[in-house]
């Protein structure tokens, strides 16, 4: 395993993926076990992970992340697998807390196993991207997802085939302050 530092500063949201090379199972369990793992307020554990590798069923889902009227996500079928978040109820304890404090501690929660997922993919030599655009009802109906249960992301997973880029980030000093603002 690399050191954690190195691998945030290599992972990026890839938008080119081999689509002839398969992603082995061994692979996605692993990075869906870290996932599985990650933190979560109150220990609520607020999702559920469906894979989505069948290829005919994949182009499907990849079909309701796309738009020709805004030219987004024109790239997803090129991934073989995608990696869908669905909210699932907090505990009490997460859901009381969130309430008196005014936070969706569960939104905290989800971005943290999708960090851990794309982390993961990369440390597996995969790339990643989380996609928050896409049709709800046309992936609902696609993976039998109750009406009650709400989507929050796509993350497809495949061997990423985009070249490394240069990270566009905020400087440090704009985002990081010391003992006050």
């Amino acid at each position: 395993m690399e050191n954690f530092l190195s691998l945030a500063l290599q992972r990026q949201s890839d938008r080119a993926f081999d689509s002839s090379r398969p992603v082995e199972q061994e692979k996605i369990e692993r990075i869906l076990e870290a996932a599985r793992m990650s933190p979560s307020a109150c220990n609520a554990q607020p999702w559920h992970f469906i894979i989505v590798d069948e290829p005919e069923l994949k182009n499907k889902v990849a079909d309701a992340t796309s738009t020709r009227i805004l030219g987004l996500n024109h790239f997803t079928k090129q991934a073989p697998v995608h990696i869908i978040i669905v909210e699932e109820k907090v505990n009490f304890t997460s859901g009381f807390g969130g309430w008196v404090k005014d936070k969706s501690f569960a939104l905290v929660d989800f971005g943290i196993a999708a960090a851990h997922i794309c982390l993961a993919a990369e440390d597996e030599g995969l790339g990643s991207c989380i996609l928050g655009w896409f049709d709800e009802d046309k992936m609902r109906k696609l993976l039998n997802i109750p009406s009650s249960k709400k989507i929050l992301l796509d993350i497809i997973i495949g061997y990423s085939i985009q070249k490394d880029r240069p990270k566009k980030r905020k400087e440090a000093g704009k985002v990081i302050s010391y003992n006050n603002y």
